[in-house]
């Protein structure tokens, strides 16, 4: 007799657990599988949180190296010890898998150890971890396998010398040169960690500009500020080989994007970071009839069904953009509507983060969407050259961009470069979620001395004009 389920989750990245633990609060008998050996997918084991992990230690280790003399701290150079480094980003992967672990259990969730596919209408086959397999029979399930590192055609990937996130969060030593194939968040956040603990950091790029997608003022302004930090740029480039040397080293030939002489680049390490695919093999989707889209995506109707009964999707694999906490919220959704509820997610106020010294941080339109889209808008911008606090604390790059209707005065949009833009956009998010105004937020009183005054004083430039300016 299979094991019989409400609902099974195959994969148990933040969209997967963050769905089965909504599911078992709404009371579901709910089971998990997961290929990997611990929970939470690839943001928690080799993504989101070990990058974090070392972005914070080697910002503070170039704020020891620059800052603190300037603050009137006198101590020696600081001395590098990446083994612990490592150790650090080891342990805070260990805390937040063992922490989904917990709630599975708290909430009675049945995890099965193996590779998922879906065997047939209502029932799920686990290749177990320790051989055999198993059958789960289930009401519904939802498919919530994330995505892969993206790869070039010619390049071979070893995660030692030439290497995805992955082996770029697990080097031994501090490479001496670093290519990053790539520029957008997460090349930019690798080769920024690299490039604070000594790596002479370039990265290669086949568009004209730096983190497409995003506001290209921003992207500019931020170029700028990442080349005054060392990182080179080749912008309009691609790369078409890469040869392993016997002395450890890499000759990495690069061309035009458009064709035209080539280029030798010399490095140690190659980061190949030009985004990421969705993981959709071996699912066994044939099996219900599920046919994948040009771009091996999982088309979803907008209740995330798909074109089987009872088989749903969520997070890397259907449309939309690649964030974990996109997934998170569209897991409890389709739980919701699974049980029935009024499951909703709002893409119009979802926010995205470049983790980077200063962060970008944004949600809603870009200007460049805008113009497009012939939308009428004004523009309310502040500097944190401008704020007491940033100057206290030596963080005064970037700014708070507030784009708003012109005719309604409700914010459409907002970027912001800075120190701690990551936990500065919520403010935006909320107001945004409830079709706020800029004068709303204008209106809104800014504790003092705080970098978030930078938003209020945004938000005035929308109107009158801002106060420190």
């Amino acid at each position: 007799m299979a094991d019989q389920f409400d609902l099974t989750v195959i994969g148990s990245g933040p969209g997967g657990y963050v769905c089965a633990i909504r599911a078992a609060q709404l009371g579901m008998k709910v089971a998990v599988v997961e290929k990997m050996p611990t929970f939470g997918g690839t943001c928690l084991n080799i993504g989101c949180i070990p990058s974090k992990a070392l972005l914070h230690a080697s910002e503070l280790f170039e704020e020891a190296g620059h800052n603190f003399s300037h603050l009137g701290i006198d101590i020696p150079p600081p001395q590098l010890n990446l083994a612990q480094m490592m150790t650090h980003k080891d342990e805070t992967v260990a805390a937040n898998v063992n922490g989904v672990s917990f709630l599975f259990k708290k909430n009675k969730i049945t995890p099965f150890t193996g590779t998922g596919s879906i065997a047939g209408p209502g029932k799920v086959k686990v290749a177990l971890a320790g051989g055999g397999e198993q059958v789960i029979e289930s009401k519904h399930v939802v498919i919530a396998t994330g995505s892969v590192p993206a790869t070039l055609p010619g390049i071979d990937i070893d995660e030692e010398r030439v290497v995805t996130s992955t082996g770029a969060l697990a080097l031994g030593t501090v490479p001496e040169r670093l290519l990053v194939i790539g520029a957008g968040v997460i090349g930019l956040e690798l080769g920024s960690v690299w490039a604070r603990l000594g790596s002479k950091v370039t990265v290669v790029e086949f568009l004209d500009r730096i983190l497409p997608g995003m506001d290209s003022e921003v992207a500019r302004q931020f170029q700028r500020i990442l080349q005054k930090q060392g990182m080179e740029f080749r912008l309009s480039s691609k790369v078409k080989s890469i040869d392993k040397q016997d002395d450890g080293s890499l000759t990495v030939r690069i061309e035009p994007a458009q064709g035209g002489d080539m280029q030798i680049i010399d490095a140690d390490v190659a980061l190949v970071a030009i985004g990421r695919k969705p993981y959709t093999q071996a699912l066994g989707l044939e099996t219900v009839g599920i046919v994948l889209d040009e771009r091996g995506r999982v088309p979803v109707s907008p209740a995330y069904g798909t074109t089987a009964e009872n088989v749903y999707a969520i997070g890397d694999v259907i449309v939309g953009p690649m964030l974990a906490h996109k997934a998170e919220d569209e897991g409890i959704a389709v739980a919701e509507i699974i049980a029935g509820q009024h499951g909703h997610v709002n893409y119009g106020a979802m926010p995205s983060v470049v983790y980077t010294n200063p962060e970008i941080a944004s949600v809603g339109k870009t200007e460049d969407e805008l113009k497009a889209a012939g939308i009428d808008y004004k523009v309310g911008k502040f500097p944190f050259t401008a704020n007491g606090r940033a100057k206290a604390q030596l963080a005064t790059q970037g700014f708070v961009k507030i784009l708003a209707d012109v005719a309604t005065d409700r914010v459409l949009g907002a970027h912001i470069v800075g120190k701690n833009a990551s936990e500065m956009i919520e403010a935006l998010t909320v107001l945004m979620e409830f079709s706020g105004s800029a004068e709303d937020l204008a209106r809104t009183t800014a504790a003092h001395p705080t970098l978030s005054e930078a938003i209020r004083e945004a938000a005035l430039m929308c109107g009158d004009g801002a106060i420190h300016i």
